[in-house]
């Protein structure tokens, strides 16, 4: 059994994500840690409870930071709606999360499991930053770190150089990335050359059963914004193909290892993240960078987790 944290800004698409590392039948996910980023902090936390419901899981779920280290809270309920799941009328109050502050619960999580635990960040690295500055130690004991963040190669869905989850606390990405964790980055060019629905594509997944159907039908507002600001034809999923990766790694086709750097001080380029291709910094390559991935494959996953 693989054990995994997950930390999440818990919206529409990773609501997706939850459900497959929950689905997956030798992962065992050890808490799920909330972080403000789509949707404010106490939205973010009912979701992911919500979502644990939905997998008939116990799985504990855990309340992190509200806002970035050094920058005001800016939302994207703009696109996943104002409460994160597409504003489709469920019933998202009243849960109750653990007991225990989300940072505590990651430093003595990834040292419970040292040299086993999976970290999957999907949301801004505030409560990963924060847990690196009160035990730097913690790098060293992850024996993996899948971040859905930044651009490989590409556009940002957020301003054109950047994406959401890095641009939204980039002084907590700079942190995280020249940590030493042992870091896997899926950045937002994956889901949107990879992961991207038509409607007939979202037809086709929410036949497959009441948990398929929850899966798509969360991405109402995603799907609207999609197809009138993105100009794609449907919605995409970069959370679940950056989860596909990390429970499945040759979802990942092409990966290489070079140095990614975090722009904090423009405004025209915050939260870029600057990917060394050509190696001309000479600076030392801190993050696998996934280049390409396999659509087929991240809908094996994506499907067996709805089918389970």
């Amino acid at each position: 059994m693989r054990h995994f944290i997950i930390d999440t800004d818990t919206a529409s698409d990773d609501a997706v994500a939850l459900v497959m590392a929950l689905q997956h039948p030798d992962v065992q996910v050890e808490a799920i840690t909330v972080v403000a980023g789509n949707v404010p902090l106490e939205h973010g936390v009912q979701n992911a409870l919500y979502t644990v419901e939905q997998c008939n899981k116990t799985t504990s779920v855990y309340v992190g930071l509200d806002k970035p280290m050094l920058r005001p809270l800016e939302t994207a309920q703009f696109c996943h709606g104002e409460d994160g799941l597409g504003d489709i009328g469920l019933p998202l109050t009243g849960r109750v999360p653990a007991d225990g502050h989300a940072v505590d619960v990651l430093m003595d999580t990834i040292h419970a499991f040292a040299g086993e635990i999976t970290l999957v960040t999907l949301g801004p690295l505030t409560n990963i930053a924060a847990a690196l500055l009160r035990d730097p130690s913690i790098a060293g004991a992850v024996q993996r770190c899948v971040i859905m963040g930044g651009i490989g190669y590409g556009y940002g869905n957020i301003i054109p150089a950047a994406e959401y989850n890095i641009w939204v606390d980039p002084d907590a990405a700079k942190i995280v990335f020249e940590s030493g964790l042992p870091i896997q980055m899926v950045g937002w060019d994956i889901s949107h050359k990879h992961a991207t629905f038509t409607s007939e594509e979202a037809d086709e997944l929410r036949k497959v059963s009441i948990l398929a159907e929850y899966c798509v039908d969360i991405q109402k507002a995603l799907r609207e914004f999609g197809i009138s600001y993105l100009k794609q034809d449907g919605f995409d999923l970069p959370d679940p193909i950056a989860m596909a990766v990390a429970l499945e790694p040759d979802v990942a086709t092409e990966t290489q290892h070079l140095r990614v750097d975090i722009e904090t001080k423009s405004e025209l380029t915050r939260g870029a993240t600057v990917v060394d291709h050509l190696r001309v910094s000479g600076r030392e390559p801190n993050a696998d960078v996934v280049l390409e991935a396999s659509r087929e494959r991240f809908l094996e996953v994506l499907y067996a987790a709805v089918s389970s």
